[in-house]
């Protein structure tokens, strides 16, 4: 029998007493009208009296306050389920505007009215991360930098200051205490089944949540101000995310086989995934993915327990220890040190759209903003869902106690299974970098189709001709091409022109298709590229300042509008740019070399490394000094090529040295 069909619970004995059965203990009844006032306002008082603390510290009996609550909730719950809904829209849906979710509650309040348990925990998982915006919107009436977590946000000062310190301990018993029920993190982590949240703590948030808008309402006339709201996160390029096919209707109908047929899920949890796919089906794609992401997160915790052999890790975790969460789970090492046997088992492309889709700071993270409302889940787009699903379902095929080979090799899902096992990371900074360095080359690339006044005009200006210090530049970037040789793909060169027919966009396209490792990047590896991004940054921005500068000026010259001095100064940019051009291509195939074989440059001693982070950072000084010469204010091209020299001469002795190094260990 697999383990998954022996787990009956995720919830560990204390954490499933807390949830299950102490707000329940009390058996009295709790009259509404004794919290409710005749004109519908909360009265918090009535409310912050259930509320205990310990003789010892005064902090929070949370165990005593959810026993006093119970009863209080469950009133609350009978409460709504005796409102229409036309009764309940008149009487709260006002306090619910300063969530900015009006809607989000009037539709958790039909849910209670039917006890639908997955429709109850996805109500809740909604609930709190959009209160938990809403609670940081009010933070920073206040405060600067609101705080990351829920348990910092609820145990702050603004917020006491705003609705009172004891109806935030009102809050933290349900919500951001893993001393209290603790529901967010119960839920949103995956460890609780449908059946295990009592709806009526959904009904006592729903309640509070209006209580708190009326609260909020007091203090925004006393205090004359506005709740602004922060503007939603929104997905761009929404291209990047495209990995997996659009999944049709088969593809789903499948997956919900899969569901009850695969080991990577608990028994307990069926509901919950195939709720998630007939959202999917019904176009919910917010409710799909957050009701999918904590089941994708106990399928990898129950691989993570068992492959590391710590099947206690399964259960949620007390408030003394930690829980076992994706960080945890995607890290290399265990919190013991040991080597976190998970990747092994996953493997890397598996890994690495996980760290790309949940982690990495450039990626779209969508459990992070999810959680923490940061989306507007009315506009949360079907390209991210359908990814989110069928990765899930490669991993429904991928464990399983079952025979999978007919449903692997299935058209609809043979397609999933190839794009999964050859999946590279998108947003580690290494990709990153490689579409910095190919979005540069494409900018430099339009410099021989700018407009420009005759060839013959340029050579008339005194100075410019027979130019010394440009064939000198031509010389060295030659040099250090011949010792490139051995890394550029044999396709992409030529001895016509070894120059312009060499450094290429073709080239820096082979180059970044080689496949990188990026998975557990070292320190020193992150280092570099970071000073790396920053080179092509500038490098860019270079770029685009020619290329207005080069327009303008032609249009000016056009009209005759340049002044003689003018007319001179762009004459000599359109001589410089044109030994600038190879200088900055050659920077770009330099770093993409350099990026290839990044970990082995990071495996020389430290004072190499520090010397070749050392050069990096020079050759990232002379790009930030030619922003500033070639801007438009400025327009110093003497001083340019005169420092492109310099800044080449460094770059050779470099590849002088690593040339030697590399023939000393041959």
């Amino acid at each position: 029998m697999a383990l998954s069909d022996s787990v009956t619970t995720c919830l560990s004995l204390p954490v499933h007493y807390l949830i299950c059965k102490v707000g329940f203990e009390k058996k009295d009844t709790y009259d509404i009208n004794n919290i409710l006032s005749e004109n519908g306002e909360v009265c918090w008082q009535a409310v912050t009296e259930h509320v205990f603390y310990l003789e010892s510290d005064r902090s929070v009996d949370y165990i005593e306050s959810i026993r006093s609550l119970g009863p209080v909730c469950e009133s609350v719950y009978l409460h709504f389920k005796s409102l229409t809904k036309e009764q309940f829209v008149i009487q709260y849906a006002l306090w619910f505007h300063w969530t900015n979710c009006t809607e989000l509650f009037l539709e958790i309040f039909d849910v209670l009215q039917y006890t639908q348990t997955t429709g109850v925990a996805l109500g809740l998982m909604k609930l709190t991360s959009c209160l938990e915006r809403a609670l940081g919107d009010v933070y920073l009436l206040i405060g600067k930098d609101c705080p990351f977590l829920l348990r910092d946000l609820l145990a702050s000062e603004q917020l006491a200051v705003v609705f009172g310190q004891a109806v935030m301990n009102v809050l933290r018993v349900f919500i951001g205490s893993p001393y209290g029920l603790n529901l967010r993190n119960v839920l949103w982590h995956g460890f609780a089944s449908p059946k295990e949240i009592p709806a009526k703590y959904c009904a006592m948030l729903l309640f509070l949540t209006a209580g708190l808008g009326q609260l909020l309402q007091t203090y925004l006339l006393q205090n004359k101000c506005i709740l602004v709201h922060r503007p939603y996160v929104i997905f761009v390029s929404l291209e990047e995310l495209d990995i997996f096919p659009d999944l049709n209707h088969e593809a789903v109908s499948i997956a919900e086989e899969l569901v009850n047929l695969s080991s990577f899920v608990l028994k307990t949890m069926i509901p919950f995934w195939m709720a998630a796919l007939t959202a999917f089906k019904q176009s919910r794609y917010a409710d799909c993915v957050i009701l999918l992401l904590p089941q994708l997160e106990v399928g990898l915790r129950l691989l993570f327990t068992t492959t590391n052999k710590c099947p206690n890790r399964l259960l949620t975790a007390e408030s003394s220890a930690l829980y076992t969460t994706f960080d945890e789970m995607l890290a290399k090492h265990l919190d013991n040190e040991e080597l976190n046997q998970l990747p092994a088992v996953l493997e890397e492309p598996a890994m690495e759209f996980l760290w790309d889709f949940l982690n990495h700071q450039e990626g779209p993270r969508i459990r992070d903003r999810l959680s923490h409302g940061e989306i507007n889940l009315e506009a949360f787009p079907r390209e991210v869902a359908n990814q989110i699903v069928a990765f899930a379902i490669t991993l429904l095929c991928r464990f399983s106690d079952e025979d999978m080979f007919a449903f692997k090799e299935h058209m609809v899902i043979k397609p999933l299974m190839n794009c999964a096992s050859c999946y590279c990371s998108r947003f580690h900074p290494v990709p990153r970098l490689k579409k910095q360095v190919l979005e540069c080359m494409k900018s430099i690339h339009l410099w021989p189709e700018l407009p420009t006044v005759p060839e013959e005009r340029v050579q008339t200006i005194k100075g410019l001709e027979g130019n010394t210090e440009a064939s000198t530049l031509i010389f060295m970037i030659s040099e250090i091409l011949s010792q490139l040789h051995q890394y550029i793909p044999q396709n992409c060169c030529s001895s016509d022109d070894p120059i312009n027919n060499v450094l290429t966009e073709r080239l820096l396209i082979e180059l970044c298709d080689i496949r990188i490792s990026t998975l557990y990047s070292p320190r020193p590896v992150l280092e570099i590229l970071v000073v790396l991004r920053k080179i092509s940054t500038r490098c860019h921005q270079v770029s685009e300042q020619v290329i207005a500068s080069t327009e303008l000026r032609y249009k000016q010259w056009m009209n005759k509008t340049l002044r003689s001095r003018q007319r001179h100064n762009y004459l000599r940019m359109l001589s410089s740019i044109k030994f600038l051009s190879p200088v900055l291509r050659l920077i770009l195939v330099l770093m993409t070399v350099e990026l290839v074989n990044i970990h082995l440059v990071c495996k020389k001693n430290p004072s190499d490394y520090q010397q070749y982070l050392k050069f990096l950072k020079s050759v990232l000084q002379y790009t930030e000094n030619l922003v500033t010469y070639t801007s438009p204010e400025k327009n110093k091209w003497d001083e340019t090529l005169e420092l492109t020299n310099k800044t080449l001469i460094k770059i050779k002795r470099m590849s002088d040295r690593k040339l030697m190094l590399m023939q000393l260990t041959t």
